[in-house]
């Protein structure tokens, strides 16, 4: 049944809605007393007038609705109609003053209307932030730093919140919202930051709130965080969690932080494909790592990353937070921090060795949800910067095995299974044979043998044991099946980087199963194996050279790129590799164009076209094909052009340094650029990943272990 309430003008919300002039059930559905009605309801106004925070006409009709469903003491889950208007005007007021187009085309000014309008009802939050229930009070709190336009009011009606507050989640709601006034409003600013400071000096407030200062003073001013502040945060975390770990959940915890105050029973088990369905299991997985990773365990989590956010560019004094964290007493505050390590590690550069090792120090056999965590950590890490966890990732590995058996990796317990599995990928990226006892389990059983494929190609000194079964999965193959294509490409790579020929005869039979059943994607990446072998794949010849000339353009060129390594013919691939400049795919024709070198020239007159492109990676991939065919005669072009695109688009510094390496002192005059390149903090490189980054650093370090000299000048 649904309520409705009293209070509810609802005949002035009907010419908004609907041909049938009256307001839609689901928005009605709101004030209903059934649970699941209610639920259903919310769920249809963020899909139909909040879709990904979008703000409509339509929704501005609402708010007076919703403003009454929350000012009504019989209202159920107002906390979650607060939230909703708190949602929409924060979108509104981020959005800012004026018109803009909406999807169908036409002008609105929705943004600006509704946060006029929520501005003119700010007083709501004000009362609902006094509000006896502790949902609504958390759900409010914000709007007093968004939508309060008087700064001496919203500051006094902040400072009267903290004493009443509830529990850390909401003395930390608190805090945060001062600071969001203080950087929303200049006039309240002042008062703010000397609030904040009062409460950072006054050790009669708990810890949980003078750590809070701290950071939301740091956060109004980062420019100015002197280094005192590190150090003050730290002492205050440190008490605060070795205080918080002793005392019972608060009530509501679970809720507020989204997630378990107690990570080792935190967690369900990774989704399974629904019966009957042809779902990839690594699809399966992703959902389910989406999930693990908006798990919020501590109530410190958002303020402690709102101060890694303000450190920014500190990496040192972010690792020394980061060291805090991860020693905690406190499982919870240790669980969170692993995704805030992994994230600067990530991110930036810097000796991140203390960090490695204390997430190391978090393979704990009795808890295994953390295991997990930090085991996936360590193996999203490029083998140089994981290295120092290598022994006791092969510990926690032995000890699993010893305490449960050979058959660990495919235990039914999901937490044991997860963190077993994890540390065995971890242990097999940094190709350490003390792995593949468990990658041979899974690939003989087929038990999560996906899993093991993903890391195979790491392990080569163990090439022997794992190509034949790498070979059987292969020739398994079903390319009627979703799920089994979806693992081609995996084994392909894995055979690829193994580098074993005995493969070649089952990959050139999924080639040409591929064509057979137009799966081009999984027929070039059989190319792309095969080019890999080199001349070794030569019996393999009558199943590519057909390819060649395929209409499918992915195809083609990943076959005339194969007949190049496989045979060596420049009569044959120059003319086809020339023709495809002018397709997609014309970055591979390029590349494989540079590889063949001087005797590609007749492709140099559609190349030196291609350097007056408007998008920078074409030009890149012509001009480092122009240098390695033409050399020194193309020098002066291929060299504006690519310091051009490095300076216009980072990512592409890698392809840049790798041409720039290979042009001798052609590159001098980029040295000051790669001491800029090599000053910087952050990642850089393609995809800004570490591995990127290391390959671009070590070229940098090359050139300039080459160039930096006075010209002319030799050992």
């Amino acid at each position: 049944m649904i309520n409705e309430l009293d209070s509810v003008d609802w005949s002035s919300m009907r010419h908004a809605y609907g041909p049938a002039g009256d307001v839609p059930g689901w928005l009605r559905g709101m004030a209903s007393t059934d649970p699941e009605v209610r639920d259903q309801s919310l769920g249809h106004f963020y899909s139909a007038a909040h879709h990904q925070g979008d703000v409509y006409p339509c929704t501005v009709r609402s708010l007076p609705f919703l403003f009454a469903l929350a000012d009504n003491s019989g209202t159920p889950d107002r906390a979650a109609v607060v939230e909703l208007l708190l949602s929409v005007g924060r979108e509104a007021v981020g959005r800012g003053e004026g018109l803009y187009y909406a999807p169908d085309g036409t002008v609105s000014t929705a943004y600006s209307d509704a946060a006029a309008l929520i501005r003119e009802r700010a007083d709501a939050f004000v009362r609902h932030a006094a509000d006896p229930d502790v949902a609504v009070r958390r759900a409010a709190l914000p709007g007093l730093g968004l939508f309060l336009d008087d700064a001496d009011l919203a500051v006094g009606i902040l400072r009267g919140r903290l004493p009443a507050a509830s529990g850390i989640v909401e003395r930390l709601l608190v805090v945060r919202t001062m600071a969001d006034l203080a950087l929303r409003l200049p006039a309240a600013r002042g008062a703010a930051t000397a609030w904040l400071d009062s409460l950072t000096d006054d050790t009669t407030f708990p810890y949980d709130i003078r750590l809070a200062a701290v950071v939301h003073r740091a956060r109004c001013a980062p420019y100015d965080i002197g280094p005192e502040v590190v150090p003050m945060a730290v002492e205050l975390l440190e008490r605060l969690t070795a205080r918080e770990q002793d005392k019972e959940p608060e009530s509501g915890r679970e809720t507020a932080t989204g997630g378990a105050s107690d990570p080792s029973h935190a967690g369900t088990a990774a989704p399974e494909a629904p019966a009957g369905q042809d779902v990839p299991p690594q699809i399966a997985a992703a959902f389910a790592s989406l999930e693990r990773y908006n798990r919020v365990h501590a109530p410190t989590t958002s303020l402690l990353r709102t101060f890694h956010a303000a450190l920014d560019a500190r990496v040192p004094e972010r690792t020394a937070v980061l060291a805090s964290q991860l020693r905690s007493s406190d499982p919870a505050t240790r669980f969170d921090a692993i995704r805030m390590a992994q994230d600067l590690i990530l991110a930036w550069r810097g000796d991140h060795t203390e960090l490695v090792g204390l997430l190391a120090s978090l393979l704990l056999p009795r808890d295994p949800y953390t295991a997990a965590a930090a085991a996936e950590c360590l193996g999203s890490l490029t083998p140089r910067v994981a290295e120092p966890a290598r022994e006791a990732l092969a510990s926690y590995v032995a000890a699993q095995r010893d305490a449960y058996g050979p058959g660990v990796w495919a235990t039914a317990e999901p937490h044991l299974r997860r963190a077993h599995q994890e540390a065995v990928l971890a242990l097999a990226r940094l190709g350490d044979l003390r792995a593949v006892p468990d990658l041979l389990t899974a690939l003989d059983s087929g038990i999560d043998a996906w899993r093991a494929v993903q890391v195979a190609g790491s392990v080569r000194a163990a090439a022997g044991e794992l190509v034949p079964r790498l070979v059987r999965s292969l020739a398994g193959v079903d390319l009627a099946s979703q799920a089994s294509v979806a693992g081609a490409g995996a084994l392909l790579s894995a055979l690829a980087e193994l580098g074993d020929p005995v493969a070649v005869p089952v990959i050139a039979d999924l080639l040409t199963a591929a064509v057979r059943h137009g799966a081009a994607r999984t027929g070039a990446s059989a190319l792309d194996a095969l080019a890999s072998f080199g001349s070794a794949a030569t019996c393999a010849l009558d199943v590519v050279r057909p390819l060649g000339e395929a209409e499918d353009v992915d195809l083609r060129v990943a076959a005339v790129a194969a007949l190049w390594e496989l045979e060596g013919d420049v009569e044959s691939v120059v003319p086809r590799l020339h023709d495809l400049l002018d397709s997609y795919r014309h970055d591979k024709a390029a590349e494989v164009l540079g590889r063949i070198g001087p005797a590609a020239a007749p492709a140099l007159p559609r190349l030196r076209q291609m350097l007056t492109a408007g998008y920078e990676w074409t030009r890149v991939h012509a001009a480092t094909a122009l240098w390695d065919i033409g050399g020194v005669a193309e020098g002066p072009d291929v060299f504006r052009i690519l310091l051009d695109a490095w300076e216009e688009n980072d990512a592409t510094a890698n392809h840049v340094l790798a041409c720039l390496d290979r042009m001798g002192e052609i590159a001098r005059p980029a040295l000051p650029r790669i001491r800029t390149e090599l000053s910087l903090a952050r990642h850089g490189g393609r995809f800004r990943s570490i591995a990127c980054d290391e390959e671009l650093r070590s070229t940098c370090l090359a050139v300039l272990a080459r160039l930096d000299r006075p010209a002319g000048e030799t050992d």
